[in-house]
């Protein structure tokens, strides 16, 4: 008697639709974080918040993302989004942070975004930017947690933390990469430059103005020179007329008293 292949076909079709099901779970689209460019240690960077949502009945209404309180950010400043209200909790630091030469004794704890209208619907996704600094000079990655709010009350904790094997957990929280870092944090390296360049022009233009002021000082003294010359010159003809016309004066009379003399 032969037998049926059917039951092996149809237990092979229900394990491949469930391996399909789980790979194309929304648990994949978790909270993430990914800066704008760089995040380069020590210097300051724009980052976002990446918020699917991840049901079909309902809205995300409300973001709260926790900052990493071992590695506290003295500058956090979110960008308006559209149809959100943020707000940002400040506590005091254990240590204060200098910067700039600035103490710091406090830092943000929390960023809150909450709708004001509709949030976040079926099917769509959005980004809340923020901009972070000055980013620690030490350690490779900045690790914050994310609670999402739905409008019919259900809360998602984005807040397990990868462990050291690589593997992400159900509830992954967002993972800042950090780059290492430049010369100069705040891309103050082309600032140089053109710091540099504008030095340079500037001596540039000392010299030739210096160069202009020894050739008009030079034209000065010349025509000072000059001007000395003409006056010398009109003395001494001046003198030589003088003299001229006595000599002439004195001829005159002597000939006149000759004249009256034979006479």
């Amino acid at each position: 008697m032969k037998k049926s292949r059917v039951p092996l076909y149809a237990a092979t079709v229900a394990a491949t639709a469930s391996a399909v099901v789980v790979l194309s779970s929304p648990a994949f689209a978790h909270v993430s974080v990914q800066p704008e460019g760089e995040a380069a240690k020590g210097g300051y960077a724009t980052i976002g918040f990446k918020v699917p949502n991840e049901r079909d009945d309902a809205s995300t209404t409300k973001l709260e993302v926790t900052f990493p309180g071992g590695q506290p950010l003295a500058s956090v400043l979110p960008q308006p989004v559209p149809g959100w209200k943020a707000e940002v909790t400040k506590g005091k630091l254990d240590k204060p942070l200098k910067i700039h030469g600035n103490e710091i004794t406090e830092a943000v704890t929390k960023v809150t975004w909450t709708a004001d209208g509709k949030g976040i619907e079926p099917g769509f996704f959005q980004r809340f930017p923020v901009s972070v600094g000055q980013l620690p000079e030490k350690g490779d990655e900045l690790v914050f947690k994310a609670v999402q709010t739905y409008s019919n009350k259900e809360v998602v904790r984005w807040i397990e933390v990868p462990g050291a094997g690589g593997e992400e957990p159900q509830f992954p929280a967002p993972v800042l990469a950090l780059s290492e870092a430049e010369d100069d944090h705040h891309g103050s390296g082309d600032d140089d430059k053109a710091e540099d360049k504008a030095t340079a022009d500037s001596k540039d233009a000392e010299a030739k103005d210096d160069k202009a002021d020894d050739g008009h000082d030079a034209h000065e003294s010349s025509s000072a020179a000059g001007s000395d010359d003409s006056d010398t010159t009109a003395r001494v003809l001046g003198v030589t007329g003088i003299v001229v016309g006595l000599l002439g004066a004195a001829f005159g009379v002597f000939a006149s008293r000759r004249k009256n003399s034979t006479g």
